[in-house]
């Protein structure tokens, strides 16, 4: 199901004000995390893909995950008219997904296995055809949660990376990149089954 921006963004009011209220707390790795992280300096990326809480005034229902496609921002609805907001890297032209879809799974420092056709654009990408082993080398970085439909893995997730500073712009196979620090913390907020609405760009 295609969504528009404006359908999910706009109600009575702008539903997402850009007006913080509040620097959200940093999330650190957990004690039992096997690749502690360091400290990421946020003043390496543009302020409005720093995490933030902002104003909600939306009719998407608290605990509700929203990925603004176009701003390249994410955002988990809170209760009280507030949402958490993270910056985000989105798929390259042909490789965007946009829609309705629920998190299916859950992973710390999660496998990575190329699709055939990411092989076949890129054939160095062949030795890890059987799959690479998670760690800080990984592309889906720290933690992964993956986009389902109908109960049938959709092939999108959201998931951490190795290259922050591409954060905020179009840089992924389709996926939605955070920052490590940044999914570590929406993956401790959100439970499985979480319903994610993904929007189109464009639209």
């Amino acid at each position: 199901m295609m969504l528009s921006r404006r359908a999910v963004l706009t109600g009575a009011s702008a539903a997402l004000l850009a007006a913080p209220l509040s620097t959200a707390a940093l999330a650190q790795s957990s004690d039992d995390d096997p690749y502690p992280l360091p400290p990421f300096n946020y003043s390496k990326i543009p302020e409005a893909f720093r995490p933030t809480v902002v104003k909600y005034t939306g009719r998407q229902w608290p605990g509700t995950v929203i990925v603004d496609t176009p701003a390249r921002q994410i955002y988990l609805v809170l209760q009280g008219g507030q949402a958490m907001r993270w910056g985000c890297a989105v798929g390259k032209d042909g490789f965007r997904w946009a829609g309705l879809a629920d998190i299916g799974r859950k992973v710390m420092w999660p496998r990575w296995t190329p699709p055939k056709e990411m092989i076949a654009r890129s054939p160095e990408k062949a030795k890890w055809a059987n799959g690479m082993p998670g760690g800080p080398e990984n592309p889906l970085g720290a933690r992964a949660l993956y986009l389902y439909q109908n109960g049938n893995d959709t092939l999108y997730r959201i998931h951490g990376t190795t290259d922050p500073m591409s954060i905020g712009h179009n840089a992924s196979s389709g996926c939605i990149r955070m920052i490590n620090q940044d999914v570590v913390e929406l993956y401790r907020r959100v439970p499985i089954g979480t319903r994610v609405v993904v929007l189109a760009e464009g639209v």
